[in-house]
């Protein structure tokens, strides 16, 4: 993991907003490297899920093409579908610590796939953590055994 800064933040920027989805390769290499170095006990990897609108515009979404990068790196399973984001959001890049804890709250819902699992979720920038939070929370509901957090970056 690295800080949201320079060089990296306009990488991280292009791959998110500017339609480069083919920089998860080295990113997802960048963010295997780490985990690597500091590895996590998993069943799956479990993309931050967008909301479907979301993702159809933006034309797909960065966190599974991140997280599937790291499925493949890390020979485990890629699960998809087994959590979604249940009602549009407001982006979090535009709100404070608490308007994004509140933005999120139960925004996410798992399914039953999930239980007795260990799950590492992958999101694309972490600033608050209240995204993976409510992810978690959703999975853990769901009966996950336990649930870990990875970001490519740590945003300010």
């Amino acid at each position: 993991m690295a800080f949201f800064e320079d060089d990296f933040r306009r990488a991280i920027h292009a791959f998110k907003y500017l339609r480069r989805p083919e920089l998860a390769t080295p990113l997802g290499a960048m963010l295997n490297e780490y985990l690597c170095a500091h590895p996590l006990p998993a069943d799956g990897i479990v993309p931050i899920p967008l909301h479907s609108e979301r993702e159809r515009r933006r034309g797909y979404n960065q966190s599974y093409l991140l997280a599937r990068e790291i499925a493949l790196f890390q020979n485990l399973p890629l699960w998809y579908n087994v959590i979604e984001r249940t009602r549009a959001t407001q982006p979090q890049v535009e709100l404070d610590a608490p308007a994004r804890r509140e933005n999120v709250r139960e925004a996410f819902a798992a399914t039953e796939a999930v239980a007795g699992a260990r799950v590492l979720l992958i999101d694309d920038v972490c600033t608050t953590g209240a995204t993976m939070d409510a992810c978690g929370m959703a999975l853990k509901a769901r009966g996950a055994k336990s649930v870990w957090g990875l970001a490519l970056a740590r945003g300010r």
